[in-house]
């Protein structure tokens, strides 16, 4: 995943604990990671560690793209701000923190707008039809605010990225889980909806000046409704735009291919909360349908393994059981009242015991994930906020292999 076929990591992969193998040996082979999830388990910052792991232990260059409108990749990685040109996260950071950095990390935010100007000042037949398009009071609504035209743009930009061959490898960030399916159907849509029926009923009086005869009531409903003005600035702009239309089907094609290529997979963040596990096995459900690769799930603030020791839980029980027993003699090495002593045993022998329950639980919940990826690894609980470059490597420490 991170790096090109000539810059393959020697080094060999170690499974993680209760995985089939490991994001170190996936993602060597890999070009395109993009990461799924529902919001609030932790995607942005998983998948700029996975960016960071790759850049510190394959070397080359390594972009981590979030096209998920919430600003968190800046708080994650410790900047200021990411905005929609590439940047890269300056070597002195890594120094910084005692980090030995072999690649180049760069992160970029999807900003919609200006990557809509982009793609028209590109792809329009001439430089009077994209200052007309750019002008347009429908384009200016479309390219800001139409949900769509954000999932679009973001597959477009990931395409044109991959396709300039500047980075050995790309990590997606994404919106929530069920936006994340229109984000991968996004280019097939938008080729539909400007080849749809009514874009061409609208165009069709500024088009050509014979309006038959039964359609003439629709345009004069439409006009006084719309207003004239209105309807003339939809159809300049529909028209406009679809002499960029066999480009945009060549691009939905493309992109789609490149989705189900080799080179990319796709990696499942989730934690074992109910709610976003279903959200994660929706997806998980919906790639394999699509014919996509699941390269990896990621599980997120998972109970540490020692909750789920026999031998621990043992001592647990006797703290809680035998409290009474035992807490004098605590009490008296300690200079305490026995019966404070006495609950506190008590109380941490039964909290170990409750959590154990919910690690074996969780270890449960793992186990019955319907379809087993590549490489399944367990994030644990950490004891603060994940906000700079330090904390992202020590996340990906825990994940890599």
């Amino acid at each position: 995943m991170y790096v090109s076929e000539t810059k393959k990591s020697n080094k060999q992969a170690v499974p993680a604990l209760g995985t089939s193998g490991s994001l170190d040996k996936l993602l060597a082979a890999k070009e395109i990671v993009i990461a799924c999830g529902s919001g609030g388990v932790g995607k942005t910052t998983t998948s700029a560690a996975v960016a960071t792991m790759a850049a510190l232990n394959h070397g080359g260059k390594v972009l981590v793209l979030t096209i998920d409108p919430a600003k968190r990749l800046a708080n994650a990685m410790g900047l200021t701000s990411v905005g929609n040109t590439e940047f890269r996260v300056p070597g002195e950071l890594f120094k910084q923190h005692s980090i030995d950095m072999r690649g180049e990390l760069w992160a970029a935010m999807l900003d919609t707008k200006e990557s809509w100007d982009s793609l028209v000042r590109r792809y329009a037949q001439d430089q009077e039809s994209a200052d007309k398009i750019l002008a347009n009071p429908i384009y200016k609504s479309f390219s800001g605010r139409f949900v769509q035209s954000h999932d679009y743009i973001a597959m477009e930009r990931l395409y044109q990225l991959h396709s300039e061959g500047g980075y050995d490898l790309i990590v997606v960030d994404t919106p929530p889980t069920r936006n994340a399916i229109d984000f991968l159907e996004a280019p097939e849509r938008m080729a539909d909806f400007f080849s749809s029926r009514l874009l061409r009923w609208l165009i069709v009086p500024y088009r050509s000046k014979l309006v038959n005869v039964a359609s003439k009531p629709f345009y004069q409903i439409a006009d006084r409704i719309l207003g004239t003005q209105f309807l003339q600035d939809v159809a300049e702009f529909f028209m406009l735009f679809q002499t960029m239309y066999s480009g945009f089907i060549e691009r939905a094609r493309a992109v789609s291919s490149l989705l189900r290529d080799r080179r990319t997979t796709f990696m499942v963040v989730s934690t074992l909360e109910a709610a976003p596990l279903r959200e994660a096995e929706f997806f998980i459900d919906a790639l394999g349908k699509r014919g996509y690769h699941l390269g990896a799930v990621v599980l997120n603030k998972v109970l540490p393994d020692y909750l789920r020791d026999k031998e621990a839980s043992k001592v647990a029980r006797t703290l809680s059981g035998k409290s009474n027993e035992i807490s004098p003699e605590i009490a008296g090495l300690l200079g305490l009242d026995h019966a404070l002593v006495q609950r506190v045993l008590s109380e941490v022998g039964n909290s170990f015991l409750n959590f154990s329950n919910l690690a074996l639980k969780e270890q449960e919940q793992r186990d019955e994930i319907g379809v087993k990826p590549e490489v399944l690894s367990s994030v644990p609980f950490f004891e603060s906020d994940i906000y700079d470059l330090a904390g992202l490597v020590e996340l990906g420490k825990s994940i890599w292999g």
